[in-house]
């Protein structure tokens, strides 16, 4: 089989990419990280971008998974228990009204913002269709939502109702804080 020389070149990068030895080269991101990355949930700092390019070892995780999302994506089951993160947009925004809930892309999660006297609550829900929800729940992951620069929104366990609240950990309320960080979130478990 002859492939085109653009495509040709650019597996022969891959492989001197992915195929260098550096001494003591380690993970230099979390999957975390990457799947987020990947998703489009989260742009790589400079520095990650850097870690990732130096870093063979890093590279070829990110490639796997990549090529796993790729291969969930082509061929998805509606009933997959399986799942390694979900993400959401702020879709419309009012200024007259605070933001009282946002929903993920995938309809499996809620946040809900409830006003407090010195701020606000954030409760994570999981909806129980979810076709996973009965495995987080026993399982009992380790998960948080970030927005879409990164930061940490919430992080915890869900408790048997399958709910996880904080207190909100930021000065602007929920709606302009998510506006001023690419109106993004992302829930996602966190790697032990």
């Amino acid at each position: 089989m002859n492939l085109p020389q653009d495509e040709l070149d650019a597996r022969l990068r891959e492989q001197l990419l992915l195929s260098r030895a550096v001494p003591g080269d380690r993970l230099m991101l979390a999957d975390a990280t990457l799947l987020a990355a990947l998703d489009g949930t989260r742009v790589l700092t400079p520095n990650e971008r850097q870690a990732l390019a130096a870093s063979p070892l890093t590279l070829r995780r990110f490639r796997q998974l990549s090529l796993g999302r790729r291969a969930s994506v082509l061929s998805p089951a509606a009933n997959d228990p399986v799942w390694s993160g979900s993400s959401g947009m702020l879709r419309a925004a009012s200024t007259s009204e605070a933001l009282e809930s946002l929903v993920t892309d995938d309809g499996c999660w809620t946040l809900h913002f409830l006003p407090q006297q010195d701020g606000w609550q954030v409760i994570l829900s999981l909806s129980a269709d979810a076709p996973f929800a009965a495995r987080l729940l026993r399982e009992q992951l380790l998960l948080r939502v970030i927005d879409g620069g990164g930061a940490i929104v919430l992080q915890g366990r869900l408790d048997t109702d399958g709910e996880c609240e904080r207190a909100w950990p930021f000065a602007s309320a929920p709606g302009e804080h998510f506006q001023l960080y690419g109106a993004g979130f992302a829930v996602e478990p966190v790697a032990p």
